[in-house]
């Protein structure tokens, strides 16, 4: 079971967490990340890209010129793609990108990776986010002191944090019931306050 050191937002600890091996110490699998990871960000695609076709595109249906005799080639109306504001061929159109990946798949990749971040040294734990104040300074002033080179901050409901973490490019906040593989792999370091923590822990544990 691994235990992890509770800093408060100075530095200074303050206790230990117990973790549960199911969740935090579990075998690594990073051949489960790609598909994972490949589903997320194929969910994000909105699938509304669309060009006019032949038939969509504004126009007469009268054929241009005469069929024989002009030396042209042969033509039909003007809303052919060959002719200029002419519809496009093979163009995109709207679809669905969203590739389905099985729940159990999702939650053991999770695992492997959280599990992964804790045999790196990579979470850190904080007893809480002491700080009501939205102020962006806060978070950067955070990172450099415990030398964070970037962060995914999790905790359970916490509005001033994911205020004070948007215009920080190395630091994003999740809640934990939000927390998902690409943003864990994502970033060098997961900080977790105390109540995040344990809801993670119970949410995955089987």
């Amino acid at each position: 079971m691994p235990k992890l050191t509770v800093y408060d937002i100075q530095k200074a600890k303050v206790d230990e967490i117990d973790l549960s091996d199911e969740v935090f110490a579990a075998d690594s699998r990073p051949h489960l990340y790609h598909p994972v990871v490949r589903a997320l960000l194929l969910a994000k695609r909105q699938g509304t890209v669309k060009t006019k076709k032949r038939s969509e595109v504004a126009g007469s249906t009268r054929k241009v010129y005469r069929q024989k005799g002009t030396g042209n080639a042969r033509h039909g109306d003007s809303r052919a793609p060959n002719f200029r504001r002419g519809g496009a061929v093979f163009g995109p159109q709207p679809r669905p990108w969203d590739v389905r990946v099985p729940r159990k798949l999702h939650k053991a990749a999770l695992i492997s990776a959280l599990s992964d971040r804790v045999r790196e040294g990579h979470v850190l734990v904080l007893d809480r986010w002491a700080s009501d104040e939205i102020k962006t300074r806060k978070v950067a002033d955070f990172l450099k002191r415990f030398d964070l080179s970037s962060a995914l901050l999790v905790d359970v409901s916490n509005r001033s944090l994911s205020l004070s973490c948007r215009n920080l490019p190395a630091a994003r906040y999740l809640s934990s019931k939000g927390l998902n593989l690409f943003d864990v792999l994502k970033y060098d370091h997961l900080v977790l306050t105390r109540e995040a923590a344990l809801a993670i822990d119970g949410a995955l544990k089987p």
